[in-house]
C-alpha cells in the first residue's frame, strides 16, 4: 500500500490555511446594517403614512354616516310612495296633503343631514354611498308631482329646492343626471302599479293619461341610455322600464277591447247591462 509523501501533506496543509481568515480585524468589521432614529427629529415616512391613515379612517367613518343617512332617505320615501298609491278621485287632496308634507319631512330631516355630512368634501367619492337614496328621493318627488300636476318634476327644480339646505360658502349638494334618470326609470313601476289600480275603479282617462307619460319617459330614456357609458344599473332598469310601459299599455288596450264589447268595468254602475242574477220572489 502507498503512503502519502511529505511534499503533499504541506500542500494540503497550505490550501487549508488559505482558506481561514487569517485577519481577525476585518472580520469583525463587518456586521448587520441597523437604522437608527432619533426621538427628537420623527422619520418623515412614518409621520406620512400616520396621516394616510387617519385620512382613511376619518373617510370610512364619514361613509358609514353617509350610508346611514342614505337607508333613512330610503325608507320614507317608500313611505311617500304608498301614501300616493291610496289616491282616488273621492280623497285626492287629503292623500296628496299628506304625501307632500312627508315628503318635506324627508328633506328637512334626512336629506339635510345627507348635505351636512357631505359639506366640504367631494362629492363623488362618496356617491355609491348615497346613490340609493338620492333615487329613491326622486323616484319619490316625482311620483307625487305627477299625481299632483300632471307633469315631470325637472332636475332643475329638485336641486332648487335643496339648494337651501347647503352652505353658502361650500360647493352645493347637487342630485347629479345619472341618479336623476336612474329614479325615473324605477318611477314607471309605480305608475304600472297605479294604472292599473285606477283601471280597477274604472277611471280609464287617468290610465290613459298614466300610460302616455310612461311611454314618454321610455322614449326619451331610450334615446338617452346608450350614452351612459355602459351603465350596469342603467341597462338593467331599462329592461325593467320596457316590461312596466308593456303592462300599462296591455292593461289600457284591453280595457278597451273589453269595453267595446259592452262588458262593464268593476265599479261602474251601467243599469244598461244585465247583471245576469236569479230572479228573487
Amino acid at each position: 500500500m502507498l503512503k502519502p509523501s511529505r511534499s503533499l501533506y504541506k500542500l494540503c496543509s497550505v490550501m487549508l490555511s488559505s482558506h481561514t481568515p487569517n485577519r481577525p480585524s476585518e472580520a469583525a468589521t463587518k456586521r448587520a446594517r441597523t437604522m437608527t432614529t432619533d426621538s427628537s427629529s420623527p422619520n418623515p415616512i412614518e409621520a406620512a403614512f400616520s396621516g394616510y391613515a387617519d385620512y382613511l379612517n376619518q373617510l370610512n367613518d364619514k361613509r358609514e354616516r353617509v350610508v346611514k343617512a342614505s337607508r333613512d332617505i330610503t325608507i320614507n320615501s317608500k313611505k311617500v310612495i304608498f301614501e300616493v298609491h291610496r289616491i282616488s278621485k273621492h280623497n285626492k287632496e287629503k292623500v296628496l296633503e299628506k304625501a307632500n308634507k312627508n315628503l318635506a319631512a324627508v328633506v328637512d330631516q334626512h336629506i339635510s343631514r345627507l348635505v351636512k355630512e357631505l359639506n366640504g368634501t367631494d362629492f363623488w367619492k362618496l356617491r355609491r354611498a348615497y346613490s340609493p337614496g338620492i333615487q329613491e328621493y326622486v323616484e319619490a318627488a316625482t311620483f307625487y308631482n305627477f299625481c299632483r300636476t300632471g307633469s315631470l318634476l325637472t332636475l332643475d327644480e329638485m336641486n332648487a329646492a335643496l339648494l337651501p339646505l347647503s352652505d353658502p360658502f361650500s360647493k352645493p349638494l347637487k342630485i347629479n343626471v345619472l341618479d336623476y334618470l336612474l329614479g325615473l326609470a324605477d318611477l314607471t313601476g309605480e305608475l304600472m302599479r297605479l294604472a292599473i289600480v285606477r283601471l280597477s275603479d274604472g277611471e280609464l282617462e287617468f290610465a290613459g293619461k298614466i300610460c302616455r307619460f310612461a311611454q314618454e319617459i321610455h322614449r326619451h330614456m331610450t334615446v338617452l341610455a346608450p350614452n351612459m357609458d355602459g351603465d350596469t344599473d342603467m341597462t338593467f332598469k331599462m329592461d325593467t322600464m320596457l316590461q312596466s310601459v308593456m303592462k300599462i299599455e296591455n292593461a289600457c288596450y284591453t280595457v278597451h277591447v273589453r269595453g267595446s264589447e259592452n262588458i262593464p268595468l268593476l265599479g261602474s254602475m251601467d243599469p244598461s247591462y244585465p247583471m245576469m242574477l236569479p230572479d228573487l220572489e
